[in-house]
């Protein structure tokens, strides 16, 4: 949705593929081809189907099943297991159920009775809108193009226009069981038509086959946008450009300083995460004219506003004179101001049976010249959000063009996002992981330990950021932890912990990927060894940088940021079982893995108000994926206590009082331990995990 050209939407159908494939499996098929397109639909947005003859497990007849994408489905990604089952003649048989629209929500409770093959998978709300269709494939998507139609004060003639007789068009109704009767009769009555525009909502469309209902998908949005194209032409769109945009660098510095500020004031009850977004499509909206009033609209499409709330937060800012401190100032009040304002709207508008109010805090922050930041309860929620509301923005830019936009009314809205059905689908989502919202950078992340460390907070639910002076390391560590967890939750910096501006840069590199920080582990190291009268003054400042200086600064501006959130913090030092035991030949590296150690108490003392944990895990003898045992360390140990590599390993095991190897994941469960709530009473404290050494007990 654009007043330039963009590229058509490209017929992927492939007959020789779709011809070995099964009838479901087709399915499959055309709803990934579907969903790789945004213009088509966003990730979670629309739903498909086939009516398909299978044999009855129990009666072995011939009997027609509706295959239906199911609750919390995304048709980019579908599998088969994604689709719900269900019998056609007891969805057929529903409708000597139906009590009237006032009831329609008791119609849900009676799907699971239809299900086909005991099929776990649940069926949506949208079910009986492809059921009561009377043709054997259906797609409903949610295109950009359709919407700003679907959108437009005067849709129904823009969509005759349009289209014709092609498709036609049905006011807004939500979705249930009543909009599919609606679909139904619509059908009946008009056989000739290939789909039909939904007032505020989206596309319905149908075929004969599998290929020619994908098909006539792609052309009706395809005339859409060719119809936008011309009718846009040379006309202002958002009323004109109101604002510039700052160059990127500072709008990247600004995102960096306001986010945290943002997440502090909204992660009270539970840690949100953000997502920053600068693009053209972004930066066109919030720079224009009518940007506030646009926004204040809300959206309009069901799927648009489940996930930004009725309406974004406009952050007042002039690019031409920009006056952070002064946002900073009054941020506070405008998001207090935001949350009086959705409570009010809650009040106007819930019913008696209505659940409780939700979070009040905006998901969506839009601010000129800079862009725009989405905050959710987890990183890809997040970014999905700015995604729908891009989305958004795309459908505004059109109606608003040709015609005039309109969101759906307030009640509307609030009917579906405090619809009882919606709530129970809430109310079924697993319990979060507990570390969920949070985020944590690793330094020396690409190594032994802080690849283990990382894969553990992963595991938990946080985001990581990778942070490691080795770019081939990181790399591979980034690809290796994306590929396990999901690439929205692991970053990769490069730093080197012993420049300042770097470690600067990455804390600013955090806070715009991921809206702040909650953990830090200060893993970087290195390891020397050498008698006293053979150590340079290179190598033992060489071991205060990296030990001492580069945990100082790394945790100055973890400090920073966790008292501009105001939501706490902890710190986890990794140092060494040498911080409590000095070893020969290594003064330099026990004399700063010592000074590492008082550090974490100092700052155990400054981050106690501010509910800042300060804790230190010692480990001892970790040879297993470290690299500061790949290089001269090795050899120079095994040196000092007489032995040879192969035998080093064993060495340490057998000096431990468990006779016990230590491994980068023993390390990890302290450090996640320490960083977790499970350790929420503690500060300032030590815990070896070094196979038992008598020498570096702490008391």
């Amino acid at each position: 949705m654009s007043n330039s050209a963009q590229p058509r939407l490209a017929n992927l159908w492939d007959d020789a593929k779709a011809a070995a494939m099964s009838e479901p499996e087709r399915l499959v098929y055309r709803s990934n081809l579907l969903g790789s397109d945004k213009r088509v639909t966003n990730y979670g947005g629309g739903n498909t189907s086939s009516k398909i003859f299978e044999k009855d497990p129990l009666t072995g007849e011939e009997v027609e099943v509706l295959w239906v994408k199911g609750s919390g489905g995304d048709v980019g990604t579908i599998k088969l297991d994604g689709f719900a089952t269900l019998y056609m003649d007891k969805l057929r048989a529903l409708k000597g159920l139906y009590r009237g629209v006032e009831f329609e929500d008791e119609m849900v409770g009676y799907l699971p009775h239809a299900t086909f093959n005991l099929n776990p998978r649940a069926a949506s709300i949208d079910t009986p809108l492809h059921a009561y269709v009377p043709r054997p494939f259906v797609d409903h998507m949610h295109p950009d193009a359709i919407i700003a139609i679907a959108a437009s004060k005067d849709s129904r003639a823009l969509t005759k226009e349009i289209f014709g007789d092609e498709i036609g068009w049905l006011p807004w109704k939500k979705p249930g069981y009543e909009l599919g009767l609606w679909l139904e009769k619509f059908c009946i009555e008009n056989p000739q038509a290939k789909g039909v525009v939904l007032e505020s909502h989206g596309l319905f469309t149908w075929g004969d086959t599998p290929k020619q209902c994908y098909e006539a998908t792609i052309a009706i949005i395809n005339k859409a946008i060719a119809w936008f194209e011309e009718k846009t032409a040379g006309k202002a769109i958002f009323g004109g450009e109101a604002v510039k945009a700052l160059p990127a660098q500072e709008r990247r510095a600004i995102a960096a300083k306001l986010m945290p500020l943002i997440r502090g004031f909204i992660s009270e009850d539970s840690h949100k995460l953000g997502h920053f977004d600068d693009s053209p499509a972004v930066l066109e909206f919030v720079n224009s004219r009518n940007m506030r009033p646009l926004a204040a609209l809300g959206t309009s499409c069901p799927d648009h506003f489940l996930r930004t709330k009725i309406r974004p937060l406009v952050i007042e800012f002039d690019p031409a004179n920009p006056d952070v401190d002064a946002v900073v100032a009054k941020l506070a009040d405008d998001v207090a101001a935001y949350r009086a304002d959705y409570a009010a709207y809650y009040e106007r508008c819930k019913h008696d049976n209505s659940p409780a109010i939700r979070d009040p805090n905006a998901v969506v922050y839009l601010m000129p010249g800079v862009g725009m930041f989405t905050f959710a309860k987890d990183k890809a929620t997040a970014r999905i959000s700015g995604e729908f509301y891009v989305n958004a923005i795309n459908v505004m830019r059109g109606a608003s063009t040709v015609s005039e936009y309109q969101g759906l009314p307030e009640q509307e809205a609030f009917d579906i996002e405090y619809w009882l059905l919606e709530e129970a689908k809430l109310q079924r989502l697993p319990k979060p992981r507990s570390l969920a919202g949070h985020v944590a950078l690793v330094t020396g992340g690409a190594g032994g330990i802080g690849k283990a460390t990382a894969a553990r907070l992963l595991r938990e639910g946080a985001c990581v950021v990778l942070a490691d002076i080795d770019e081939t390391a990181l790399a591979a560590a980034h690809d290796e932890l994306g590929a396990a967890f999901g690439k929205d939750f692991v970053r990769p910096v490069k730093l080197d912990v012993t420049k300042e501006d770097a470690v600067i840069a990455g804390f600013v590199e955090t806070s715009v990927e991921f809206g702040g920080l909650d953990i830090l582990v200060s893993n970087a190291g290195l390891a020397s060894s050498a008698p006293i009268e053979e150590t340079t003054l290179a190598l033992w400042n060489k071991n205060m940088d990296i030990l001492s200086t580069g945990y100082f600064l790394v945790s100055r501006e973890a400090f920073r940021l966790f008292r501009a959130q105001k939501i706490g913090g902890n710190v986890v030092f990794v140092a060494s079982k040498n911080g409590l035991a000095a070893s020969p030949n290594a003064a330099a590296y026990c004399t700063a893995k010592a000074a590492e150690i008082h550090l974490a108490r100092c700052l155990a003392l400054e981050g106690a108000e501010a509910q800042i944990r300060v804790n230190v895990v010692n480990p001892d003898a970790v040879l297993r994926g470290s690299k500061i045992w790949a290089g001269e360390w090795l050899e120079q140990r095994a040196s000092t206590y007489k032995t040879d590599k192969d035998g080093l390993e064993e060495m340490y095991r057998q000096r431990s009082m468990l006779k016990r190897s230590v491994f980068p994941e023993d390390i990890a469960e302290a450090i996640y331990f320490l960083a977790s709530d499970m350790s929420a009473k503690s500060t300032g404290n030590i815990i070896n995990v070094d196979a038992g050494n008598a020498q570096s007990f702490t008391r």
